[in-house]
């Protein structure tokens, strides 16, 4: 496979040629790199689908478009199961340009599907592991149809589980209280909007960020509301939430199920949602993996060695269930 020039090779390869062991180890090939020249060895679907990657990621590459090193991994996964997707459908999806200038896209088919499924629906909800992007994607929605004058305020809120939300036990005012527990979807907030129009869109209350206990006794209308780490809600508290949106407004739920935190015996409403809620064709239910992290590589790895470790914590059960 000749490239266009020995940089483009340079940029394409990464530091340490990072990025072809990346594909390499998804893909089970070896790729050499002599100029502006890449050579595939390995089985032949192998290095077929190698080839075709390579080819997309130069495509990117030669418009200034280079993929980090996680992204390419998850694409090297997709193209090892067997998959062929077309990365430039999913980045040409520019969802929101930051204050900074930095245009937030989907990074992964299921990213796709997840930010398709937000536009198409008032309901939706997105499952899966820490580090999907699951809030993130979320909150860049609300930003994007709070700036184009879709929704006419946003609400941002969590079960404060860790403080049983029982707040008045808690030291200081309320927002020293409850800003512990509500720090992440302020950090998103804080990556999407300048200072002086975030802080002008919480004095307004375009903007609140509240836990999931405020939520009671509202009806919310032409508002886009997200309740993230929805595991931590009993059943009663997600139907109270469910219950709450009103005409015009747009409802994310996110969370995941195998970082449940409530007190033992105590069921997740995210658990039985989805039981309760499977004959509603119009609300959809988006599933993560591990290949969806987006944060440091090592994460996608910790998180599988936690699924084997569960899995086969889960069958010394079985077995000595069975003795």
């Amino acid at each position: 496979m000749e490239l266009a020039d020995n940089n483009l090779a340079r940029e394409l390869a990464g530091r340490g040629q990072r990025r072809l062991e990346t594909i390499e180890q998804a893909l089970g090939v070896r790729i050499g790199v002599r100029g502006n020249v890449l050579t595939v060895h390995g089985p032949e679907e192998a290095r077929s689908a190698a080839l075709e990657l390579l080819g997309q990621l130069q495509e990117l590459a030669s418009e200034g478009r280079m993929l980090e090193q996680t992204e390419i991994g998850q694409a090297a996964k997709l193209f090892a199961k067997g998959e062929r997707p077309e990365i430039r459908k999913w980045l040409a999806d520019v969802i929101l340009v930051t204050s900074r200038r930095k245009s937030i896209t989907p990074r992964s088919p299921n990213q796709k599907r997840y930010v398709d499924a937000i536009r198409n629906h008032d309901v939706v909800f997105g499952i899966g592991p820490a580090g999907t992007g699951k809030t993130y994607l979320a909150v860049a929605m609300a930003v994007a149809m709070l700036t184009r004058g879709d929704v006419r305020k946003i609400i941002l809120t969590r079960p404060a589980v860790e403080a049983g939300e029982k707040l008045g036990f808690l030291p200081g005012d309320l927002a020293e209280k409850i800003d512990p527990y509500l720090r992440p979807l302020y950090d998103a907030l804080n990556d999407m909007l300048d200072p002086g129009r975030l802080g002008r869109y919480f004095e307004q209350g375009t903007i609140e960020i509240a836990p999931l206990a405020f939520m009671r006794g509202r009806t919310l209308e032409r508002a886009f509301i997200i309740l993230d780490e929805a595991q931590n809600t009993t059943k009663e508290q997600m139907k109270m939430f469910l219950t709450r949106i009103g005409m015009g407004s747009r409802a994310v739920v996110t969370g995941d199920h195998t970082q449940i935190d409530l007190p033992s015996g105590q069921g997740s409403g995210l658990l039985a949602v989805r039981r309760i809620l499977r004959g509603i064709d119009e609300i959809p239910f988006v599933a993560f993996d591990r290949t969806d992290v987006v944060r440091h590589p090592l994460v996608q790895r910790i998180i599988e060695a936690y699924e084997n470790d569960d899995a086969a914590h889960a069958a010394r059960h079985r077995a000595g269930d069975g003795a």
